[in-house]
């Protein structure tokens, strides 16, 4: 069995193009409901080894949660070339662009 690191990075990097999940999305599918601040760290600590695609990971309320201008704006503009859309006020419409896997592969875990 992987670990939660090992999950955590195989979930992030099947996310499509153009869907976004949560960091707490991701750390449920990954066997740890509570553990969204590891999803975090994971994030922080390893995208550029694994070539994650972090800017598909957004918070709960569907926004994004740097809160420097250059890593937001970095992002913001990462998901809207893949076509998702934001409000007004920099929200995701995550009914549209959540991405939901409905059967993990058991190949995969």
């Amino acid at each position: 069995m992987l670990s939660f690191t090992e999950r955590t990075i195989t979930i992030i990097k099947n996310i499509p193009p153009g869907k976004v999940m949560t960091y707490g999305q991701i750390a449920k599918y990954a066997g740890s409901p509570r553990g969204a601040r590891q999803v975090v760290r994971i994030l922080h600590s390893m995208s550029a080894k694994y070539h994650l695609p972090w800017h598909r990971v957004i918070n709960s309320k569907g926004e994004i949660s740097f809160k420097d201008d250059d890593a937001f704006s970095a992002q913001k503009q990462f998901l809207e070339d893949e076509g998702i859309v934001f409000t007004k006020k920099h929200v995701i419409d995550l009914k549209a662009y959540q991405y939901h896997p409905i059967e993990l592969d058991e190949d995969i875990f």
